[in-house]
């Protein structure tokens, strides 16, 4: 038995993904530029970045999240929220028998979404985008998003114009050196040194003004969520909080004890089913991201 199991891990090996590590940071401050830097540091071939599949300069699979029309459409793009483009994602990781794997994201928990939605073991590793580049070089390059509206696909330029030549803008080459890549070289130095390349677009919706929810209808959507799920709740406050990365929501609410609720399922467990059904019903219906939602239990009622 124990042979058969060896046999049977061996076979499936190449078909597993052993390490995944994510690079986080607020919209704009870097990420994809530093991308293939960090990818280097840490010996990771691939990148997951807004809906691409990346590796060695070129585009494995997936749809750029920078093509689409709209910021909510491009949201869903970077979330894998379609199940066809998730489930061609996975099936490439497989193929190309991928085995370490960079995933790009706003925060944790949206790394820990992608990661789940693509069949990867959740981030072993979570760098930071501030223990990469230095502030100064956060906020140079939040100014050229916020003013310029200038995105990078951390591809060589040939793959963009072929894929998305109506929001291509320009193309960078830069060196670094193979033993510390986070450090850049000036082009002339060869020695212990590679080349590679990413593009700068322009999306469509970085030229339109962002689209916003109205506070207002996230809290008309929490409210259906909360009647939908339990009618004997009460809700007494609603807050909510919008930031870079998506938006946080606090309710406060009086609920029924397990003795008088709709349902058998324990108070604990009915409050942490309610924060995720409040979280999958306005992401999936909006596709704006819900950076967490807290749920203040007020008063357990009786009656």
């Amino acid at each position: 038995m124990h042979l058969f199991h060896k046999i049977l891990k061996e076979l499936l090996q190449p078909y597993t993904t052993d390490t995944v590590y994510a690079l986080v940071g607020e919209s704009g401050t870097g990420k994809s530029y530093n991308a293939k830097l960090v990818a280097e540091r840490y010996g990771l071939n691939a990148i997951i970045d807004d809906g691409l599949l990346i590796q060695d300069d070129k585009i494995l699979a997936g749809h750029s999240a920078k093509s689409e029309q709209t910021y909510m459409g491009a949201v869903r793009v970077a979330l894998f929220d379609r199940k066809e483009h998730r489930d061609e994602i996975a099936r490439k990781i497989k193929h190309y028998h991928i085995r370490r794997i960079l995933i790009l994201g706003t925060s944790e928990k949206m790394v820990i979404k992608i990661a789940t939605r693509l069949q990867l073991p959740s981030p072993s590793k979570f760098i930071r985008i501030e223990d990469v580049v230095t502030k100064e070089e956060i906020e140079l390059a939040i100014k050229s998003r916020q003013i310029e509206g200038k995105h990078v696909i951390p591809v060589a330029s040939i793959e963009v114009k072929r894929r998305y030549p109506k929001i291509f803008s320009n193309g960078i080459r830069f060196t670094f050196h193979r033993s510390n890549p986070l450090k850049v070289v000036s082009a002339d130095n060869k020695k212990d040194s590679k080349v590679v390349e990413k593009s700068i677009v322009q999306p469509e919706f970085s030229k339109k003004k962002r689209i916003a929810i109205s506070e207002a209808a996230l809290v008309q959507m929490s409210m259906n969520c909360i009647r939908e799920y339990d009618s004997g709740i009460r809700v007494k406050k609603m807050i909510v909080r919008a930031d870079n990365r998506g938006y946080r929501l606090v309710s406060t609410i009086d609920i029924p004890a397990d003795d008088f609720a709709s349902t058998d399922v324990p108070l604990t467990k009915r409050v942490d089913n309610l924060q995720k059904k409040i979280i999958d019903k306005i992401e999936s219906s909006t596709g704006i991201f819900i950076e967490e939602v807290n749920i203040i239990i007020d008063k357990v009622t009786t009656v």
